[in-house]
């Protein structure tokens, strides 16, 4: 039985025991502690805790799920030196993240119209499990993908600098390279650039319920009634591909028979190996940031054929499951560390250089989408976040149910009736995937949100409500 000490409201904590090098800390509400309990994400999250050159704890976010290897809304920071990096910490859908426009239209137009445009966003942005994407690449081609990211799309005509201006790192690691991702795993993406996928992926036509913080609400371009468009997909097969290939190198050159969980395989950050993972980890990024790229610009020509005037700006777009090299205080100095974000969202405060100019005064726009039928909020990066998380919160509501669990619940054709008697047109190739991804599989995001908002991890700034969701 794990024993968790409560430190405060919204805080508690697994003391550190065994051979567990740092503490974990988890930031939920007891609603939500509940809800993470009857999984096993606290022996996961114990587990990364064995991990060498850990920084302070191990953190869960309010979203906190078991995953593979780390709990989903797990966040950890590693010593270069004697740090490691872990694929499986990082996981296998490399920068599955979300993309947030606005546009120039308002909840009223849509009205009637539904159907039409959830036909024509269906038809224009191919999505399914293992559906192809609408251009076809050479392997050179490809290579540009993995190493220029969204910059590589707006290069090739697929939409403008201020898309990935206001993306995080600006659409595109550097330390990206092609050279290290195998040809198995750009096989696999080369049809794919430019796809949603199946599973947690969609794009969804949203309209702004709330405003909470008139003044940043305003600088991120967002009003009362106004439509916005959030696209939320990651890096396909070849994302997947390069944690295969990696977790399988790893083994075999360090074995995995001190580790408490075969899945934790890694590498020193420093090793060949793990430099060869982060530049593979970081191509597998690229790609991500390209394909939301090609997608939004898709979307845009989708929507300009129902409505002519139609402008859609980016007003930020957010990663998951990724690793950064970041610097924070510890232990009253500025340090380099390794920062792994497994399903949780960079929340930077005000003045980080990581932050688009337009932002860098209030803090980093941060997306929280909700599952399909619910809200998604739009908050702002803090101070405090930079603090206590590494400058991370929550990245959406979290699974309470596996997927087969939620196929056992309702079948797909009940969900998409469901969510049509709120209000919400919903267009999905896999009726079985609507059923997996039902809002009952997941926590309740008003309750996730409200947490950060109260620990000021994000700073609530606006709430979007669902009218039109695309799935796989």
């Amino acid at each position: 039985m794990v024993k968790i000490k409560k430190i405060n409201d919204n805080i508690w904590q697994i003391e550190k025991t065994g051979q567990m090098k740092v503490p974990v800390i988890i930031y939920a509400s007891e609603i939500l502690l509940k809800k993470i309990k009857e999984d096993s994400t606290f022996k996961q999250a114990i587990n990364v805790a064995t991990l060498s050159g850990l920084i302070n704890n191990v953190i869960l976010c309010p979203d906190s799920h078991m995953g593979y290897a780390m709990p989903i809304g797990g966040v950890a920071a590693f010593d270069l030196e004697k740090g490691v990096i872990s694929p499986g910490c990082i996981g296998f859908d490399i920068d599955c993240s979300v993309r947030l426009l606005r546009t120039n239209l308002i909840k009223k137009d849509l009205k009637g119209k539904e159907k039409q445009i959830s036909s024509q966003l269906f038809r224009d942005i191919p999505s399914g499990v293992g559906k192809k994407g609408r251009i076809r690449l050479s392997e050179g081609e490809l290579n540009e993908v993995l190493k220029e990211g969204a910059q590589w799309a707006v290069k090739k005509g697929y939409g403008k600098k201020e898309d990935y201006s206001h993306t995080e790192e600006e659409g595109k690691m550097n330390e990206a390279n092609p050279d290290y991702v195998s040809e198995r795993a750009k096989k696999r993406g080369m049809p794919q650039v430019g796809s949603l996928g199946a599973g947690n992926h969609f794009l969804e036509l949203q309209y702004v319920e709330e405003i909470y913080d008139k003044k940043i609400a305003k600088i991120f371009g967002l009003e009362k009634g106004q439509i916005t468009i959030m696209i939320h997909c990651g890096s396909r097969g070849l994302g997947h591909q390069v944690a295969s290939d990696y977790i399988k190198l790893m083994e075999d050159k360090y074995g995995w028979k001190n580790l408490p969980d075969r899945e934790l395989i890694n590498a020193p950050i420093n090793s060949e190996l793990g430099k060869r993972y982060f530049g593979a980890m970081a191509a597998a990024v690229n790609f991500a940031f390209a394909n939301k790229q090609l997608i939004t610009h898709w979307t845009r020509e989708a929507m300009k054929r129902i409505f002519p005037n139609f402008k859609a700006e980016v007003v930020y777009e957010v990663c998951h499951n990724i690793a950064k090299f970041e610097k924070h205080i510890v232990n009253g100095k500025e340090k380099e560390v390794l920062v792994l974000r497994k399903g949780a969202t960079r929340s930077f405060g005000p003045g980080r250089k990581e932050i688009p100019k337009v932002y860098r005064h209030v803090g980093q726009p941060v997306l929280i989408p909700g599952s399909m039928g619910t809200s998604s909020y739009i908050l702002v990066g803090t101070k405090k976040a930079e603090e206590i998380t590494f400058g991370s919160t929550a990245h959406g509501a979290g699974r309470v149910m596996s997927r087969h669990q939620a196929l056992r619940q309702k079948r797909g054709e009940e969900v998409k009736s469901d969510l049509s008697k709120k209000g919400i047109e919903v267009k999905s190739g896999s009726l079985k995937g609507l059923s997996e991804e039902a809002p009952y599989a997941y926590k309740d995001v008003d309750e996730v949100v409200k947490v950060s908002h109260e620990l000021g991890i994000g700073k609530l700034v606006a709430k979007v409500k669902p009218l039109i969701v695309i799935k796989g």
